[in-house]
């Protein structure tokens, strides 16, 4: 395989070069746009208190879209010599001629500024096994001899963007994340968090957490189903705002009339204020189709206000892309993947959510017991009876238009009586339409920071501070 480093071209040079390639082969007039990414990833894993595996990948993404004759392909390859960029440009333009006409084309993006997000973190790009090993030791060191197992990881991503047009684009980035589980006697804690830098990653801090929460998940009795007073905590409340994003926010899902998401309508809570914002680290400054990113903001103080755009489903809509082209958009749609829930409180030290002087992620520090910080315990204490939610799983879509949902729970759940975590609770299954229980009047209360959550694929996240909520609805045990 040849890469950059054997060539010496940088990321910029192979689009320009794949773009003159697409003129000289099907002439002047033909679309063409291109998105080179290189992206190093290093990941440490441990499970049984120790690390077994240290693996690290570099690897070189070219990505071609061409509209020829009425008719466009897309093509991709990781062969950056002038016999791979010729061969991708050939089979690209090969797969334009057989594919039925598109009427649909939303053209190409016009030249314009692409700013730097600013957020490269040299220390994080060039992270050595031994600064994620630290955190991990960290981590082990902390759960105080329960058996622990997860994941460091390091990421560093250098991309850059050009198109037949005449738009041009560069950008780099890092990103950092630890998800770390500590158990004992079959119950689970879990902590986790991602951040710009690796120096926000603290083991120490997510170890104590994950095991304060195992051992306070031990012994668990069963409840009924029904109706309870939750408070989730910001891993619970990161799979609702996936799940909203993919189905709720996506402009595709939208513009086809199978989105619950209307904009200029108070449909959430007051104290609900969602933004996209792509541009705090992790992605591109610039999206599949050089559009500039910038955040977006997607519901304030309750108000639905936008969805995510790419060009095409702009089109459809008569506006204009929001910075959310990617890899499959076509088929699933624009969808913003650095979605934040604005906390209560003012944002931490840093210049951000995910950080702070608490510590990163602490919520304001640990406490003992199954709340592990203070700030989800400030929403537990008020409650009369309900109860407390670390995480949600295996969750699925049952009506995307009202975005009902069904999972389960999973890492802990806690009897609240009187403010008060008293019991463990066997795991639920629940259904329940996401968008109502944010509705107006559904928010009992929001913790003051956000923590980070990272996303299954590297590059995306989800950020909001633990929540409280008058109804979630409990629909039998996890087996049920």
């Amino acid at each position: 395989m040849t890469g950059l480093r054997e060539t010496g071209a940088t990321e910029l040079d192979v689009a320009a070069r794949v773009v003159e390639l697409v003129h000289e082969v099907a002439g002047p007039t033909a679309e063409a746009e291109v998105t080179v990414v290189r992206h190093d990833l290093a990941l440490t894993r441990f499970a049984n208190s120790f690390i077994h595996q240290n693996v690290a990948e570099s690897q070189v993404t070219v990505r071609l879209r061409v509209h020829v004759d009425g008719r466009t392909a897309a093509g991709g390859g990781s062969l950056v010599d002038p016999d791979g960029l010729r061969a991708l440009v050939g089979r690209t333009l090969a797969a334009a001629r057989l594919c039925p006409p598109d009427p649909a084309w939303p053209g190409l993006t016009p030249p314009s500024a692409v700013r730097s997000n600013g957020l490269l973190d040299e220390a994080t790009a060039y992270a050595e096994p031994a600064a994620r090993a630290d955190r991990v030791r960290a981590f082990v060191d902390a759960v105080g001899g329960l058996e622990a197992a997860g994941y460091c990881r390091t990421s560093y991503r250098s991309g850059a963007f050009a198109n037949s047009a005449g738009q041009a684009a560069q950008g780099r980035t890092t990103e950092a994340a630890m998800d770390g589980i500590a158990r004992t006697g079959g119950a689970d804690g879990v902590a986790r968090l991602c951040a710009g830098r690796l120096d926000e990653v603290d083991g120490s801090v997510l170890g104590v957490r994950a095991a304060a929460k195992a051992r306070a998940a031990a012994d668990p009795v069963e409840l009924p189903p029904g109706r309870y007073e939750v408070v989730l905590e910001p891993a619970a409340v990161a799979d609702l705002l996936q799940n909203l994003a993919w189905y709720g926010f996506n402009g595709k899902r939208h513009v086809e009339g199978q989105s619950f998401a209307r904009p200029g309508t108070a449909q959430f809570d007051p104290a609900v204020t969602l933004v996209d914002d792509p541009t705090y680290g992790g992605a591109m400054p610039f999206d599949l189709e050089g559009t500039p990113r910038a955040a977006l903001t997607l519901v304030e103080a309750g108000t639905t206000r936008a969805v995510a755009h790419d060009r095409r489903s702009a089109a459809g809509a008569g506006t204009a892309s929001t910075g959310h082209g990617a890899p499959g958009g076509a088929t699933f749609g624009p969808i913003p993947r650095n979605l934040r829930m604005a906390g209560a409180g003012p944002a931490t030290a840093g210049g951000g959510p995910g950080g702070g002087a608490a510590g990163p992620g602490s919520g304001g520090g640990p406490v003992a017991g199954a709340g592990a910080d203070a700030d989800t315990a400030a929403l537990v204490a008020p409650m009369a009876r309900g109860l407390l939610v670390s995480d949600f799983w295996y969750t699925r879509v049952l009506d995307p238009k009202s975005l009902v949902i069904t999972g389960l729970t999973r890492n802990g759940v806690w009897l609240v009586e009187d403010g008060v975590p008293v019991r463990a609770v066997r795991n639920f299954r629940f259904t329940e339409a996401y968008p109502r229980a944010l509705g107006p009047g559904a928010v009992l209360g929001l913790g003051r920071r956000p923590v980070r959550q990272p996303d299954r694929l590297d590059g995306g996240w989800w950020e909001g501070p633990p929540l409280r909520l008058a109804s979630w609805n409990f629909t039998g045990g996890a087996s049920g």
